[in-house]
């Protein structure tokens, strides 16, 4: 019998503690990896809580996981025994109904989350449909790329989807986990990036990720000089904004695009909606095929998250170091199952 040992919660918000669990038979298009590395992400720690009401107890983290190949089913595609590979938010898609035939698996109607009711990568082993696996490129540090996987993904999704120019004005609110990788990438696009940061102390910081220009978020007087200014504005943190002084800051035809999971209703007058043509929308993560081509697009440019490091066995150290907001701005475990 098989046993794959991991890190769990017993219970909403308790300590994570040794666990063992027998994953069953090996499915025919599953695929195996043995960790090395699993980014922490701030949905983790929601998921941990139940903030979101789907967590399943016991309940493994991990959703940005990097390791090797070290079994696979029958009928997997696309990776090979012993190759480095990542696997993200998803897990498995069915591959039959109209979004995902579409090439949008992450919004197919049985979507399921690396840890939606399955165990996660804070475990020695994880397993996964194929399709959801992804090859690690050439040129990417397998110890650092682990948040790509997810926030990286999150950040790069509306730049490809939405068409931005690479001569867009694009603004990107909060430089933390998210929005750090957002400022890389954008720069990276050949976009003119301005960072908003509630922390004046974080402008040097916001520049060395890629920013040109950076905004306080909160003076009001800064973002109403801003009119009519940015063709794309991210929003990559999860507290209510001056969301009518946001589309006030918007080109005509401008977006503000929300990847912050905000759990408030989004108050917007739709007056100057209607007269910029403006418009407010939101994405998860990102298809298998658009993973890919961040993955690619970040080994080109040199694109990679700002990380700390804890070996897994601090595993609660380094959720409370990200639970009391100290990480900066990814926090990576390090497996060191003996």
């Amino acid at each position: 019998m098989t046993r794959y040992r991991a890190w769990a919660a017993a219970k909403p918000g308790a300590a994570l503690e040794p666990f063992e669990y027998d994953p069953g038979p090996l499915g025919a298009e599953d695929v195996e990896i043995t960790i090395e590395h699993c980014g922490i992400c701030h949905s983790d720690l929601s998921m941990l809580d139940n903030e979101w009401g789907f967590t399943q107890y016991p309940f493994v983290p991990g959703h940005e996981a990097v390791g090797r190949v070290t079994a696979l089913g029958a009928n997997a595609k696309g990776v090979v025994m012993g190759q480095r590979v990542g696997l993200g938010w998803n897990a498995r898609s069915c591959l039959h109904c109209d979004p995902c035939l579409a090439g949008n698996q992450h919004l197919c109607r049985e979507l399921q989350p690396t840890i939606g009711g399955r165990h996660g990568g804070f475990a020695d082993k994880v397993r996964a449909h194929w399709v959801w696996v992804m090859p690690i490129p050439e040129g990417l540090d397998p110890a650092e790329c682990g948040p790509l996987l997810c926030g990286g993904i999150t950040v790069f999704a509306p730049l490809r989807e939405l068409g931005i120019s690479p001569t867009a004005r694009v603004g990107v609110i909060g430089i933390g986990g998210l929005g750090h990788m957002a400022l890389k990438f954008c720069r990276a696009w050949g976009c003119e990036v301005t960072a908003f940061t509630t922390s004046a102390s974080k402008e040097e910081e916001a520049r060395a990720f890629g920013a040109h220009h950076v905004v306080t978020t909160g003076d009001a007087a800064a973002l109403e000089k801003l009119a009519g200014t940015f063709d794309l504005i991210i929003d990559t943190v999860n507290v209510p904004l001056d969301w009518n002084g946001l589309l006030a800051a918007l080109a005509p035809k401008g977006r503000l695009h929300v990847v912050g999971a905000v759990l408030e209703p989004i108050a917007v007058s739709v007056f100057p909606l209607l007269m910029g043509q403006k418009a407010v929308s939101g994405s998860p993560t990102g298809s298998r095929g658009a993973i890919d081509t961040m993955l690619g697009f970040a080994a080109r440019h040199g694109v990679e998250p700002k990380t700390e490091h804890f070996p897994m066995s601090r595993v609660n150290e380094a959720m409370d170091h990200l639970r009391a907001g100290k990480a900066r701005y990814r926090i990576v475990l390090d497996a060191d199952f003996s």
